[in-house]
């Protein structure tokens, strides 16, 4: 789902006169750790890594997207962040909720063409999964690219990602305003930010 967000982020910054260039611009806080995190990720579900360290896998995966979570929060001031955070947040609960595993659905796992995979994997079916609205109960059936199941989370990740991209790509305010952290700017009457200057 994140790289159908990435897509349409592109699209939409692109019809709505943004530059590609410009997500180059773009700084995000301990990025290294979120990158590192999902690497991490990568190889547990794509080699046999995850079946190699037996059941500390599913300790890893919930370890590694806290990571993720982590570096998405300090970062959430900039647009697309809040989304991506929600999801996250959604993501991790149902994860943790059910033991290091993302429950989904036989019916689910089938539509997208996925079966009884070797090795440890972050999609099982679960009779009575906890939080089950937050789990792998949608699907990208087989034959559309990147096929596989997916949660509400990851939809408020992908459109998350999708509106930093546009954003980003059109040079639009890149951070929400103080405001919603709680800090209220002081009024000026010459319509300055109100910051001061310390004298010395």
């Amino acid at each position: 789902m994140i790289f159908y967000g990435l897509a349409l982020g592109i699209v939409i910054g692109a019809l709505s006169g943004g530059r590609f260039i410009r997500l180059a611009d773009l700084q995000l806080r301990w990025g290294w750790v979120g990158l590192a995190a999902i690497g991490f990720q990568i190889l547990l579900f794509s080699t046999p890594a995850g079946q190699a360290i037996g059941w500390l896998a599913p300790v890893a995966y919930m370890l590694s997207t806290g990571a993720v979570l982590l570096a998405v929060l300090v970062n959430l001031r900039i647009l697309g962040m809040p989304l991506i955070a929600g999801g996250a947040v959604a993501n991790l609960s149902a994860v943790i909720g059910n033991g290091g595993y993302m429950p989904s659905t036989a019916y689910a796992l089938g539509l997208a063409g996925r079966g009884n995979e070797a090795g440890y994997s972050n999609s099982v079916v679960v009779a009575h999964p906890v939080l089950a609205p937050f789990t792998d109960v949608f699907a990208i059936p087989a034959g559309v690219p990147l096929a596989n199941v997916f949660s509400v989370g990851d939809v408020l990740i992908a459109a998350g990602v999708a509106v930093l991209v546009a954003a980003t790509m059109r040079g639009a305010m890149a951070q929400l305003p103080r405001s919603l952290e709680g800090s209220t700017p002081s009024d000026s009457p010459d319509g300055s930010s109100g910051e001061r200057l310390t004298e010395s």
